[in-house]
């Protein structure tokens, strides 16, 4: 269940409430009873795994240039044998 931050317009108490995603957000401040408007926060996010840079950030250009020395490469060990 997630945690939801709210903050109220009239005395400006903020306060967290954990609830289901299908409850009805709430609407009146614990402390004073004043009316109360959803925080929204930005969200953390964690990348795992190899290979999330190399992949997902990388230009056209940086693939191919990379990629011709490895055929060059390549083919002169073939040649060699």
């Amino acid at each position: 269940m997630p945690t939801y931050e709210y903050v109220c317009a009239e005395c400006n108490h903020r306060f967290e409430v954990f609830q289901k995603v299908t409850e009805r957000p709430a609407t009146r401040c614990p402390k004073c009873r004043g009316r109360v408007r959803k925080v929204f926060s930005p969200v953390g996010i964690i990348f795992k795994g190899p290979g999330f840079h190399c992949t997902d950030y990388r230009s056209d250009k940086g693939k191919s240039e990379e990629a011709e020395p490895a055929k060059a490469a390549s083919k002169t060990a073939a040649s060699d044998d």
